[in-house]
């Protein structure tokens, strides 16, 4: 008995290793079909919507259908598309005639005095000449020549990029027209006396996945919302811009919220560069980073307790470690597909090795109900 529990645990493993080998070898493409599933799942409740309208006894195809859900995530990027990319030309021009020598004279004041104050407390700080530190850090940075350098580069990888994006729509496509297809793919690599035990961990997997984007896309309107009520009442320019892209940022794990409030700051800044800077700007920058400072207060003590708590079941704890392996192991990247990967192996574990104490111990809240 003992020796066939061994061998059914090689084999599980050897099945592993074979699978990740294919992975690395095919990351690329992989990543297209895994890119079009989670959209087919994203979709299916607009598939299922068109399904059920009928005129008399004509019902939508499912090729029709299908087109028409993708059609809807065409306008959603084009959308968010065309509400950006205006704002990023017309700020990037907008950077390349600030002055930033007037600004440096207008802060040297205050900034020596802080300099001054840290080293009067023992602090070893030297004296820097405020403008000539700016001077040196924006040299070439936001030149005209830059704009153009960055849009050839941006043309030059276009081509991949459409390929990409081509790839990931027309397998979508079928996944989206045919429920189930990549579920029934994905059986067909395995061994028939573990086909139900694997499709048992990938419905499971799909399960708490759906409720982990449904969750997301519930946080990202919640932040969205919040940011731009907040922003238009203290009067802050793009409101709107600067709150979706906050959101959107915040799908990155500890840095994303960086990055957004960054790009806040430099849209504040370059949306009034007719304003003195040190009088009426600069209040602005601070009622930026205070308002993203409570976003995150909101975000980390409220929201993402309860979204994680109700959709990927897992211990805070829990969560951190596994963004941080993550991060380690792929950057970025790594951070933002952590919680999904880690989701999709908990839900193998409990089917496969459910004899182990600390797989029960990990698993044993997904059996809960989420929003």
């Amino acid at each position: 008995m003992q020796i066939n529990a061994l061998s059914r645990y090689f084999i599980i493993a050897l099945i592993t290793l074979i699978l990740g080998a294919i992975i690395y070898r095919f990351s690329e493409i992989i990543s297209y079909v895994i890119i079009a599933w989670v959209i087919s799942l994203m979709g299916s409740p607009i598939m299922r919507f068109l399904k059920k309208i009928s005129i008399g006894k004509f019902v939508i195809p499912n090729s029709v259908a299908a087109a028409l859900t993708l059609g809807a995530f065409f306008f959603l990027i084009a959308g968010i598309l065309a509400l950006f990319i205006p704002v990023f030309f017309t700020q990037a021009m907008n950077l390349s005639e600030v002055d930033y020598k007037s600004i440096a004279v207008a802060l040297d004041e205050p900034f020596q005095n802080i300099l001054q104050w840290l080293k009067s407390h023992g602090l070893p700080v030297e004296l820097i000449n405020l403008e000539e530190l700016v001077s040196s850090l924006t040299k070439g940075w936001f030149e005209p020549a830059l704009v153009t350098d960055i849009l050839t580069e941006f043309f030059s990888t276009a081509s991949s990029f459409v390929v990409a994006i081509a790839s990931i729509l027309f397998i979508a496509f079928f996944f989206i027209q045919e429920q189930g297809m990549f579920l029934s793919f994905l059986l067909t690599l395995i061994p028939d006396n573990y086909v139900d035990q694997t499709q048992n961990a990938i419905q499971e997997s799909i399960r708490i996945l759906s409720r982990y984007f449904n969750g997301l896309l519930l946080q990202m309107l919640l932040i969205t919302i919040y940011m731009l009520v907040m922003l238009s009442i203290f009067g802050i320019k793009n409101a709107l811009i600067i709150a979706f892209f906050a959101a959107l940022m915040n799908l990155i794990p500890y840095l994303g919220p960086i990055f957004g409030a960054a790009f806040a700051v430099l849209i504040t800044l370059s949306s009034n560069l007719d304003l003195s800077f040190y009088t009426e700007v600069w209040p602005q920058l601070v009622t930026v980073v205070l308002i993203f400072g409570s976003m995150q207060m909101l975000d980390n003590y409220i929201l993402q307790p309860f979204i994680f708590s109700k959709s990927v079941l897992a211990h805070p704890l829990e969560i951190f470690v596994v963004i941080l392996i993550g991060a380690n192991l792929a950057g970025i990247t790594g951070m933002v597909l952590a919680i999904p990967i880690y989701t999709i192996l908990r839900s193998f574990a409990k089917i496969f090795f459910e004899k182990f104490k600390i797989v029960r111990l990990m698993t044993k809240n997904m059996n809960e109900s989420g929003f």
